[in-house]
């Protein structure tokens, strides 16, 4: 096993230079067809996103070390034999990713700070009076250095506004970097090949609303697994550690790889395209004795986030059952923030499929797109945290806490079941109340999906709409809810409108549960539990 394993490359997720990844003779999996489709055009400018920690920057430095030159460091791939000229050109690589600013002047500061190391490196002094006519003549004066024409990679250029996301700054930092980033534009003629890479998708709305000649490849079918690992990739590079996995697993080969692919697979970036791994998870998989863990997630969920999630009254509960059009994949605005758009642009949520549905009355049709969580490590950390932040249940003491609650629910034991909820809802601190009953029941139905019991919420019959099923075990709970009523009043809504009547084929015990939320105590005032006969 020992001889075997020194035959292996190394893996690694914190080397990000491709240089550094070649001559340190660690595994590479080969992109570069897709680099080659880049760089192809005589002139090419494009704008990419993807979730963090996806390869974004790794993808940059492939791209430098080609405009570079080094075709050296690249025998073996798929662009060596290309035909290319290798031509070095001068490259000025903007990256914002360290950008800690959350005022504007702070921002201004770090701008000039760049361009200050830039000058620099590229021995071109800084002239202009404000960074914006800086960074042009920088991008003319480069240029005109090298052979009339330079490239430019920027690494995560929406830093700085998604630390603003939740304050007050946040219009007016854009509008520094509005300003900073138009010098592209200006410069247009100068460009050999320009890639923009970043988590969101501000594109042509706010920040680059000047720089209209961007080829946005975010959703394009052709570099749909330009960033991320595809089945066959996993299967063929990591193929030697899938049977080291394998044996010290003691688990057979069909039955690890679909278990892997429920952990770390599931990203899709076009409809008809493979879904792709994470890169960093996969790699921290293989590296940590072949631990099912959450890696990705270990720099925890953008409190901004969690705050506009629970502040928005977002509908948690039908994130997965209503569908989202076409125009929900474009850029947005940052006065119009949108929960949902946020979650997918930020890895939280992929395509799971798209339908054709026909418009009533006419020949056309409509393409509506319906998302999941790409896989369990996204949905149980974000679960977690959405969870410690609405609630206070801190993560590492959540898992005893969910093990008493699905023991209750599947035992039928409903007193128990409610005592426990109600205990959430005493230790949540007053700032992040919502005295709202969709509050409520958006915590609610987050507990009940980490319990990963059976759980609906907004439940249609032909009576009505159940507020939410939950079932474990040999039971299934008929659930509504009531704020500032009574306990009562829910149980006469469930039974007036027979919503038990659903279940009964189901040929398990039926719980009926009426649950009253008191506004001003922001607790459960009290239940009533009844079993369905």
């Amino acid at each position: 096993m020992q001889g075997e394993k020194k035959t292996m490359k190394d893996l690694t997720s914190s080397v990000y230079t491709f240089k550094d990844l070649i001559q340190g003779n660690f595994l590479y999996v080969d992109k570069t067809e897709y680099i080659w489709q880049l760089i192809r055009p005589a002139k090419a400018m494009y704008f990419l996103s993807r979730p963090r920690r996806f390869g974004k920057s790794l993808t940059l430095s492939t791209l430098k070390a080609v405009f570079e030159g080094k075709k050296e460091l690249f025998k073996g791939l798929a662009i060596y034999d290309k035909p290319y000229d290798w031509k070095p050109h001068p490259i000025i690589h903007l990256d914002m990713a360290n950008c800690q600013a959350k005022t504007p002047q702070a921002l201004e500061d770090f701008i000039l700070d760049t361009l200050v190391g830039l000058s620099e490196e590229h021995k071109v002094k800084l002239r202009g009076r404000s960074n914006a006519k800086r960074f042009e003549f920088f991008i003319n004066d480069v240029a005109e250095k090298g052979n009339g024409s330079v490239v430019i990679l920027l690494d995560e250029y929406d830093k700085p506004i998604l630390n603003t996301l939740s304050g007050p700054a946040a219009l007016e930092c854009r509008d520094v970097l509005k300003g900073f980033y138009s010098s592209i534009k200006k410069c247009e003629g100068k460009l050999r090949f320009a890639l923009i890479t970043g988590v969101s998708k501000f594109c042509h709305v706010s920040l680059f609303s000047d720089l209209n000649n961007l080829t946005d490849i975010t959703m394009d079918y052709d570099y749909a697994a330009m960033l991320g690992y595809t089945q066959k990739e996993l299967e063929t590079y990591f193929a030697d550690r899938i049977a080291l996995a394998s044996k010290q697993l003691n688990m057979p080969k069909e039955q690890l790889l679909p278990k892997i692919k429920a952990w770390y697979d599931g990203y899709r970036f076009h409809e008809d395209a493979p879904s792709v791994y994470n890169p960093v998870s996969l790699v921290e998989f293989f590296t940590k004795r072949f631990e099912f863990n959450n890696y990705w997630f270990s720099t925890g969920t953008p409190s901004f986030l969690l705050e506009l999630i629970m502040k928005s009254k977002f509908n948690y509960s039908e994130m997965f059952t209503e569908s989202v059009s076409e125009s929900f994949f474009n850029a947005f605005e940052i006065t119009r923030l949108k929960p949902m758009v946020l979650l997918y642009q930020t890895g939280y949520l992929t395509i799971k499929n798209c339908v054709e549905d026909k418009i009533p009355f006419t020949d056309q049709t409509i393409r509506k797109y319906y998302l999941k969580f790409p896989n369990l490590e996204v949905e149980r950390s974000f679960n977690e945290q959405l969870l410690e932040y609405c609630t206070a249940i801190q993560s590492e003491s959540s898992q005893d806490f969910l093990s008493k609650l699905i023991t209750a629910v599947g035992t039928g034991d409903a007193d128990n079941f409610m005592r426990l909820i109600q205990s959430v809802f005493a230790g949540i601190p007053y700032p992040i109340h919502v005295k709202d009953e969709h509050y409520y029941q958006t915590v609610f139905f987050v507990i009940c999906d980490l319990l990963k019991l059976a759980v609906q919420a907004e439940v249609f019959t032909s009576s009505g709409r159940i507020d939410m099923m939950v079932a474990a075990g040999d039971w299934i709970y008929v659930i509504e809810f009531k704020l500032n009523k009574s306990a009562g009043k829910a149980m006469e809504q469930i039974e007036n409108k027979e919503y038990a009547l659903k279940y009964r084929k189901e040929g398990k015990r039926i719980m009926l549960l009426g649950v009253n939320f008191d506004f001003n105590s922001g607790n459960i005032s009290d239940w009533i539990k009844e079993e369905y006969q």
